[in-house]
């Protein structure tokens, strides 16, 4: 009985050991089951077909980082209303034409208008017709080994993209960094710099609706609730750098 007693509170500390060793050896971007990686230039390209496929039109095709170079996220996820998840935007032509969502834009003097000859840039239903411009804008901008591997923290300040469509707005000068503990003890914390968010993003697209602005009171923030696309993921998987490396926000992290 005494060893069996032993053995069963040697048993978390044999788990913690054991995990020790599997993170060692594959790396911890490894451990986690992280989305696989796609060609730069669909990195931060979403389709769109909330409507498009059920009224015979191909869906849109979206590229974040042609749109980057000329405005800050928040115009259109704050100003404009997009959501942040992808098909739940109650968007419809109509609404274009009549200005809103891509039509605030789109209106035949700051960019293309919503008229027949140009539905074909919008509506094209294949990534991979961007390639040719991308290679372009990438050659022009800093680059980074990750994404769709161009650097946009340098970037912002060589482009200075529009940080509101309205006139004196301008971001809120936060620069707090927090320290976020890890779930896991042998993985060091998360720097968060709120400067480099707020210069992109509006307050109100994180807090509270995805964490919540009194301490310690997020729930659930864990690395498996990110990778279903949660807290940071919302950005993080698929339009911001993506969750590897995991040195952009564990810096500490040995890999």
């Amino acid at each position: 009985m005494g060893k069996a007693i032993r053995l069963i509170f040697l048993m978390p500390l044999l788990v913690v050991v054991l995990l020790g060793f599997v993170l060692a050896g594959k790396g911890y971007g490894q451990f986690w089951n992280l989305p696989p990686r796609v060609p730069p230039h669909e990195f931060g390209t979403i389709t769109i077909d909330r409507n498009s496929s059920a009224k015979g039109e191909k869906p849109v095709v979206f590229p974040h980082w042609s749109h980057r170079l000329k405005y800050t996220c928040r115009v259109c996820h704050f100003e404009l209303e997009f959501e942040f998840k992808r098909n739940t935007t109650p968007i419809t032509e109509q609404d274009n034409r009549n200005g809103l969502y891509c039509g605030k834009c789109h209106d035949g003097t700051t960019a293309f208008a919503h008229r027949r000859e140009h539905c074909g840039k919008c509506h094209g239903g294949d990534k991979s017709a961007l390639k040719k411009k991308f290679d372009r804008i990438w050659r022009k901008l800093p680059h980074s080994e990750y994404g769709n591997r161009i650097d946009w923290n340098k970037a912002i300040r060589i482009n200075n993209p529009r940080y509101s469509i309205f006139l004196h707005e301008k971001p809120i000068k936060f620069m707090k960094t927090l320290n976020l503990r890890a779930e896991l003890g042998r993985i060091p914390p998360v720097k968060f710099p709120h400067w480099e968010h707020v210069q992109l993003l509006d307050c109100s697209s994180c807090h509270p609706e995805i964490f919540n602005l009194k301490k310690k009171t997020t729930k659930h923030f864990s690395m498996d609730s990110i990778l279903q696309g949660k807290f940071c993921g919302a950005c993080h998987l698929n339009v911001a750098f993506p969750i590897d490396p995991c040195k952009r926000c564990h810096p500490e992290i040995r890999e």
